[in-house]
């Protein structure tokens, strides 16, 4: 009787499992003529986002929604293959779509363990649900996904489907594939991650937010070891391998939009470029757009920059922490306070955002972002000490516990209190031959302030506008050796047409008669308002558009005289290639070459090249004649400070503005062109001591010194036309005997001196120049 019974039961589970598999068979006939093509798959065409590379193919800026790098599965490192099937699917080589086995093995552990811990999803169905379904866990879901896993196995071989794996999965922070997430997390190529590292990166697929190692590294750290311990067990790892990975210390990158070198501000101009042409296929085509930086240029502008901008910071005093926080609660609670506190702070390049645990005048100990903990002692104190009191109740302002500080670490390792600067500045250089942009820095922090400095800001440019005024004078039949009288003016308001005024040299001091080349070195204002007074200032308006200036940003004054109209950086550096390139003016281009995904080049710059297709926009023979007296500027001027770049082949001119509101520098080699401005965004003063040379010329020199070295001293050959006299230092007259050579055109050269009182006479010839022009 029993075994009657074991029988009935046998044949009835036999009878129930026949009918659930022609109940399964009947849903795969009925389901599986609706299932999506496979084209997605066979036809692979991934999101590519927009790319942005250097001259020298260095990338520095990627644009799109999917951050994504598409890699052959042959080229992927053995050791990421093997992390990623430990981690994922063990068996994938083996099954044809669906793992039974791993669906009973998986039963049987979530049985085990009274709850979901293991999936039995295999990488075929997790191509399936990626490309064609939805997340939903539901039955319907699951049936399908198993069904286009069956469908999939059919079309494609498994290390194809491995391969839109690889590059397909989602692995948090925009990343999207393997390729892209070791660039994001790491800042490498998938070749140069280690074992430790492709652990990490396969331990992502299973919950990219929570496993993330910048979110939680903790967390990261667990699932990297258990993607080890599997890989260990599986035989992929020797024990001696998964020790030393089990140590290996993660260093993951914590500014996510670090690439190759720092260009932010161009490769938003190269994203903006492109939107113009492309639209919202810019995001996804996989262009590459090549631009003309180079990276010893682009390098050296970065560090100069900021450099020059924390140097006035140090000049200015510390202002004090930026917040206090909370640390009254201890424990692994005070850890959680001081993570979820710098999350929400933004470290600036090289200077971190950090939180004090204990402050004297001698010490300060600091949370740094990760668990990082870092004491500061010496001369790392020094910039704060008026801040470091050590008395309990003292001043809101000063650190103490708690304090949200900035620290940077200097060339020699040891760590110092810092702080943002509120300051900004720019330096923008281009090739004075063709115009491509050798480097630009927009501004101290790209992630701070996206205003682009260089090409945005319309500033007063001082003193550095007055090479334009002599160049507009040589025209009019003024030299170098044209003696003028720095002497006060005074207009009225009747003449100015608005109210008195007195203009007056930078040093308050006037030296009476000077030669033209003096005036330009030296910057005095009354020489240059006498030049513009005999030149006419309409005529200087128009001139000056020569050069690429819009004449409505220099009204027709004789402040023009002083730079009291409006540039830009971009511009000003347009302007002065004239003078080193021999007189053309060219036009600047960041955009080499365009390519799309397969590296058809889609648009190749030509660019007009000065003496062949540029414009030309003055006499070679004033450009040689201007540089020679910037060069000047530099040799016993104003610019002085430059003569440490130990080079005869430099020329250039400060710029300050009234109140010091505005500092550049202007200047440039043979071939290189380089504008470096500093200032308040909301215009204020510097400070009375923070000039051109002092506060811009620095950010100029530290450049034009990587830039330039190793490049030959260039020569400024005089062109047909030139010639040169012995002149009288006084009167500029020529003499025999004179102890100055001086170079003229060759239907300009002076009178030779015949008169005892050769000064007066120089000054009454000046003078009457003058009146004759305003007669006119």
């Amino acid at each position: 009787m029993l075994t009657r019974w074991w029988v009935y039961l046998i044949a009835a589970f036999f009878a129930v499992g026949l009918l659930g598999i022609l109940l399964v068979g009947f849903a795969a006939l009925v389901t599986f003529p609706t299932l999506p093509s496979l084209e997605a798959l066979t036809d692979y065409r991934p999101k590519i986002p927009l790319r942005v590379y250097s001259d020298e193919g260095l990338l520095i800026g990627e644009f799109g929604e999917e951050r994504r790098q598409v890699i052959k599965i042959s080229a992927a490192p053995e050791r990421l293959k093997q992390a990623i099937l430990a981690a994922e699917d063990d068996r994938f080589y083996q099954h044809g779509g669906v793992d039974y086995i791993g669906i009973l093995r998986a039963a049987y552990s979530n049985f085990a363990s009274g709850g979901v811990r293991q999936g039995a999803s295999t990488i075929t169905m997790q191509v399936a649900r990626n490309f064609f379904l939805t997340k939903e866990k539901t039955l319907t879901r699951k049936f399908s996904e198993a069904l286009l896993a069956f469908k999939i196995e059919h079309s494609l071989s498994k290390d194809e489907i491995l391969e839109l794996y690889f590059n397909q999965i989602y692995l948090g922070q925009r990343a999207y594939g393997f390729g892209a997430a070791a660039q994001v997390y790491f800042g490498k190529t998938l070749n140069d991650i280690n074992l430790a590292e492709a652990a990490m990166l396969a331990g992502l697929p299973k919950a990219p937010s929570r496993f993330n190692p910048v979110v939680n590294i903790k967390r990261a750290k667990a699932r990297q070891l258990y993607v080890l311990r599997r890989m260990h067990d599986l035989g992929y790892i020797s024990n001696q391998e998964f020790k030393e990975a089990e140590k290996q210390p993660m260093h993951v990158k914590r500014d996510l939009q670090e690439f190759t070198m720092r260009a932010d501000y161009v490769a938003e101009m190269a994203r903006q470029a492109m939107y113009e042409r492309y639209q919202e296929d810019t995001y996804t085509k996989g262009y590459k757009v090549y631009t003309t930086l180079k990276k010893l240029d682009q390098e050296a502008a970065y560090k100069a920059v900021r450099q020059g901008v924390m140097d006035y910071d140090r000049r200015h005093g510390y202002r004090g922490p930026e917040a206090v926080i909370d640390l009254t609660r201890n424990g692994s609670e005070r850890e959680e306070i001081l993570e979820d506190a710098l999350q929400e702070v933004s470290d600036s390049g090289d200077i971190h955002a950090a939180v004090v645990l204990a402050a004297d005048p001698k010490f300060v100990k600091v949370y740094r972002r990760g668990g990082e903990i870092i004491e500061i002692t010496g001369d790392g104190l020094k910039f704060a000490e008026r801040f470091l009191t050590g008395k309990a109740g003292s001043k809101p302002q000063n650190i103490r516990r708690g304090s949200l500080i900035r620290i940077w670490k200097n060339e020699k390792g040891g760590w110092q209190i810092v702080q943002l600067p509120q300051v900004e500045a720019s330096l923008v250089s281009i090739n004075s031959r063709d115009g491509a942009i050798r480097a630009m820095v927009g501004g101290f922090d790209f992630n701070r302030n996206q205003f682009n400095h260089v090409t945005q800001a319309w500033r007063q440019p001082g003193s550095s506008f007055k090479p334009f005024i002599y160049s507009a004078s040589l025209e009019k039949g003024f030299t170098p050796a044209t003696v003028i009288n720095d002497a006060p003016l005074f207009f009225t308001a009747a003449e100015t047409g608005s109210e008195d005024w007195e203009p007056r040299n930078f040093d308050g001091n006037f030296e009476g008669p000077l030669r033209m080349r003096e005036g330009l070195a030296k910057s005095k204002n009354l020489v240059s308002i006498r030049i513009l007074q005999a030149i006419g200032v309409q005529y200087a308006q128009d001139y000056v558009a020569r050069f690429g200036f819009d004449p409505k940003q220099h009204p027709p004054y004789l402040p023009m005289a002083l730079g009291a109209g409006s540039v830009t950086p971009m511009q000003m550096a347009v302007g002065y290639a004239a003078f080193a390139n021999g007189g053309f003016r060219v036009a600047p281009y960041f955009i080499k070459r365009i390519e799309d995904v397969k590296g058809n080049i889609l648009e190749q710059s030509e660019p007009a090249l000065a003496v062949e297709k540029a414009k030309q926009i003055i006499d070679p023979r004033n450009a040689f004649l201007m540089t020679s007296m910037m060069q000047d500027v530099i040799q016993r001027g104003t610019a002085t400070k430059a003569k440490q770049l130990g080079r005869t082949d430099l020329a250039g001119k400060t710029g300050t503005t009234n109140n010091h509101v505005d500092a550049w520098f202007c200047g440039y080699q043979a071939d290189l062109v380089a504008i470096a401005w500093i200032g308040f965004d909301t215009p204020r003063p510097l400070g009375n001591k923070e000039t051109g040379s002092h506060a811009a010329l620095p950010i100029w020199m530290n450049y034009m010194a990587r830039a330039l070295k190793g490049v030959p001293m260039a020569a400024y050959t005089p062109p047909p036309g030139i010639a040169t006299a012995k002149i009288n230092p006084v009167t500029g007259l020529r003499e025999a005997g004179g102890t100055m050579t001086e170079y003229f055109l060759e239907e300009q050269l002076p009178p030779e001196a015949d008169s005892v009182n050769v000064v007066d006479e120089a000054i009454k010839s000046a003078e009457d120049v003058i009146k004759e022009f305003l007669a006119h």
